[in-house]
């Protein structure tokens, strides 16, 4: 019994009609100094009292045992355990102890909550993959081009979630994404993309639809700009506005080209640079707009959202 007690927990003995006999280490939210004759009801009110009363009913043979949890208050979470011991002299007792399990509880709602989230974002990633294989194999040729492109995508976003994991799902800080993005295709030229501006948290949605644009830009400055060829800086800016009561984001992609004569138009160009996320897929899933040029020396991309637009 002292090592109980040494534990935190709470020690009642009771003899066969329920009188107090022994009572130590209470919690404090049940004081004992106003009980004269301690009492289930006198310790811990009517409500409680009467669920001990209901408890100990069914236990009056030596071994019966049971328990109950009380909630005090919003936070805090007790465990009565009650059993019949009987002793050598003096028949049967009840002993109750008393624990506090309200750190146990909280991580079990924390743990619940967990896995709620776990199981809405997954759901949510699915529905952007399926989203995702929609439009790849609606504009691919070929079999091998929709793999090809698939394939790109999905590492995309998997290298945003890795960020957006990392911060406990807040989410991903701008620098960071252009970073991930950008870094896997330029291993040797990593100076060749620059960002400026505000380096601001973006929510999971936003992290990973802009991760995907990102993607898909720096794919086409490797493959069919003049990236490596002049060496010339792409600079990335995200910059935080303030317009109508309501905080947006304007991010730009400016990439320079050298030696570059569109075939077929801008449109026919846009068609082979992947436009449909560009310009369709990633503005919509965070319900901005995007703006997206290509002339004979430079591909620039706008999008502009809401701040608050892209949350799960």
């Amino acid at each position: 019994m002292p090592a109980l007690v040494d534990l935190g927990a709470s020690i009642i003995i009771q003899d066969s009609r329920r009188n107090y006999l022994f009572v130590t280490n209470l919690p404090e939210v049940w004081a004992t100094e106003h009980a004269a004759v301690p009492t289930d009801i006198s310790l811990f009110g009517d409500e409680v009292g009467a669920k001990l009363a209901t408890l100990k009913d069914g236990i009056t043979q030596s071994g019966n045992k049971g328990h109950i949890e009380i909630t005090v208050g919003t936070e805090q979470v007790y465990e009565f355990r009650v059993q019949a011991v009987e002793f050598a002299k003096g028949g049967v007792y009840l002993v109750t102890t008393i624990v506090d399990r309200s750190e146990e509880r909280h991580r079990e709602r924390l743990l619940r909550a967990l896995l709620r989230e776990v199981s809405h974002r997954s759901k949510n990633l699915l529905a952007i993959i399926q989203s995702i294989a929609l439009q790849t194999a609606r504009y691919s040729g070929s079999l091998e081009l929709f793999l090809h492109k698939f394939r790109g995508r999905l590492y995309s976003l998997s290298q945003s979630q890795d960020l957006i994991t990392d911060s406990s799902w807040r989410g991903a800080y701008f620098f960071e994404l252009v970073q991930q993005q950008t870094e896997k295709y330029l291993p040797e030229n990593k100076h060749l993309v620059r960002v400026h501006g505000d380096n601001v948290l973006l929510s999971p949605n936003a992290s990973l639809h802009l991760g995907l644009a990102l993607h898909e830009l720096i794919v086409n400055a490797v493959s069919h700009g003049s990236l490596l060829r002049s060496g010339r800086v792409i600079n990335v800016t995200c910059t935080r506005k303030h317009a109508n009561g309501h905080d947006a984001l304007e991010v730009v992609w400016d990439e320079a080209l050298v030696d570059r004569k569109p075939e077929g138009g801008e449109e026919a160009l846009k068609a082979h640079f992947g436009s449909t996320v560009l310009e369709r897929v990633v503005p919509v899933s965070v319900n901005g707009k995007a703006h997206y040029v290509i002339s004979s020396d430079r591909i620039s991309y706008q999008l502009v959202f809401p701040l608050e637009s892209g949350g799960d």
